[in-house]
């Protein structure tokens, strides 16, 4: 499979809608996620991240302006003992409560599906990353329609087993910025992650569409004591 540039990937498409990279750094010591989202209605923009706890969630830049909370305030990630949580959207919530309770990352999901938002019917893109003893593997799943049919939904989970120094895996909910929005079709992509934290933080961020991006959070995590550096960029705070 082809390694294909993030920058690249992330330039070309004006609207990837909300979009999560999991790998590992070039350096191989680091955990690598990302998470951004992006808004077309001034509702959708009206949005930033913040810390909670060890995790992050998204709430209201002026909350005078907010209309409809249900699919745009959530909790992006959330930390369940060595399991870092990653999704667009509250099922965070459910596979952190399923795993605590000894479900699996696909089980925890199977209660779950697309967005109800037709026509668009957005997909639920979630990621799992799972560290222990220097031990790295990760997983991430795509719910959604077949061909935009709401009487559908098909679930699908991709496990990788390791992972490469420098190189992660990106998955994002519409494949490209034409209406009604297509969901994201495939494997997530094989990507590369260069440089460190903050260069590779700036390069996402830039490589975003001007107009579109709101909020985009980066973590790497520590492979040999699990510690973690974050960053949050906010369009609204920039």
């Amino acid at each position: 499979m082809e390694i294909l540039s993030l920058e690249k990937e992330l330039r070309e498409n004006t609207y990837p809608g909300r979009g999560i990279v999991i790998g590992r750094s070039e350096d191989g010591t680091k955990a690598v996620t990302a998470y951004f989202i992006m808004g077309r209605s001034e509702n959708s923009r009206n949005r930033i991240f913040v810390e909670d706890g060890e995790g992050i969630r998204t709430e209201a830049f002026d909350p005078s302006k907010m209309e409809d909370p249900s699919l745009i305030i959530y909790a992006p990630v959330r930390v369940l003992g060595n399991k870092t949580i990653v999704t667009n959207g509250d099922q965070t919530d459910t596979i952190y409560e399923g795993m605590d309770h000894q479900l699996t990352f696909e089980q925890s999901l199977r209660s779950r599906e697309f967005e109800p938002d037709g026509p668009n019917y957005t997909p639920r893109i979630s990621g799992i990353m799972h560290i222990e003893n220097n031990e790295y593997n990760y997983a991430m799943s795509i719910l959604k329609t077949v061909n935009g049919d709401p009487e559908t939904c098909s679930r699908y989970t991709f496990a990788y087993h390791g992972a490469v120094a420098g190189q992660g895996r990106f998955i994002h909910t519409y494949k490209e910025n034409v209406s009604p929005l297509p969901s994201f079709e495939g494997e997530p992509k094989l990507v590369d992650i260069r440089g460190d934290i903050d260069s590779f933080t700036d390069m996402v961020w830039d490589s975003l569409n001007e107009d579109n991006k709101v909020s985009l959070f980066v973590r790497f995590i520590d492979l040999a004591d699990g510690s973690y550096e974050t960053r949050i960029v906010n369009k609204h705070q920039k």
